[in-house]
């Protein structure tokens, strides 16, 4: 299913949003019509569409779109909800924009996910702070770490401090706080939600010399919630903690929004 602008979405629709590769979106996980974090997801395609097109966005449009595109389909899946102009030429991209609104859904993984095997790769996303559909490094270095055997890539600086994932925060447990890389990164929902709950949390430089002295890591974006880490190269850690009960816990407790 893909509806732009509340109607079915066509070829010649999309050929732009294929040929030009230019503009924003944010995932969101909806669990029978109700969202965690929903408000937070329209103030992030707000944010983004001043940021990568100079225009403003109408949240009450886009929420209204969404609910148009998935009715009243029961269950968990996940909607996608991406910011293009049909319009623009990649030799003029300074042309004043008309963002549209597609919006698209995918099945959701079960919950809890596996745990996840990650590989460090030099890599800085271009405007980190921004969820722009600039994919194409961050797949490249997921490729890379699955043919090496891993099932995703940690970035890291040159001096091999931690920022984030391939698409997926990063954060991990000291025996006493959650702490979440200082680093210039994309600020996941997920992310900012658990901060808000729990107590315990921190943020400060996480570097690959320094993950012996971490007792546990774990992954989060919206459609997994809190997933373990249970290796980064090299460096080992627990399926199991305590720690992640602990923040499934948090974050199932927050109140999800109706669509």
């Amino acid at each position: 299913m893909a509806q732009l602008n509340g109607a079915p979405a066509t070829p010649s629709d999309l050929q732009t949003l294929a040929l030009v590769n230019y503009g924003h979106f944010t995932s969101m996980r909806v669990d029978d019509q109700h969202i965690r974090g929903l408000s937070h997801h329209l103030d992030r395609l707000v944010k983004d569409c001043r940021q990568v097109f100079a225009a403003d966005l109408d949240r009450d449009r886009v929420r209204e779109f969404v609910r148009t595109a998935v009715a009243d389909e029961s269950g968990s899946f996940v909607v996608r909800v991406t910011i293009f102009d049909p319009q623009l030429e990649m030799g003029h991209p300074g042309s004043d924009a008309d963002p549209h609104v597609l919006v698209t859904t995918r099945p959701a993984v079960a919950l809890p996910p596996s745990p996840m095997r990650a590989k460090s790769a030099v890599y800085a996303r271009d405007m980190p702070l921004v969820k722009h559909i600039g994919l194409f490094g961050q797949l490249r270095h997921r490729r890379t770490a699955q043919l090496s055997g891993f099932d995703d890539a940690v970035f890291v600086d040159t001096a091999g401090f931690v920022s984030e994932g391939a698409t997926w925060n990063i954060a991990f447990f000291d025996g006493e706080n959650v702490m979440w890389p200082d680093a210039d990164v994309l600020p996941g929902v997920t992310m900012r939600l658990l901060q808000q709950v729990h107590e315990q949390t921190i943020n400060a430089p996480v570097n690959l010399s320094n993950l012996g002295g971490m007792e546990a890591a774990f992954a989060t974006n919206t459609s997994v919630g809190v997933r373990p880490v249970i290796c980064i190269d090299g460096t080992e850690f627990p399926g199991d903690h305590t720690v992640f009960a602990d923040l499934r816990k948090e974050y199932e407790e927050i109140p999800p929004e109706r669509l």
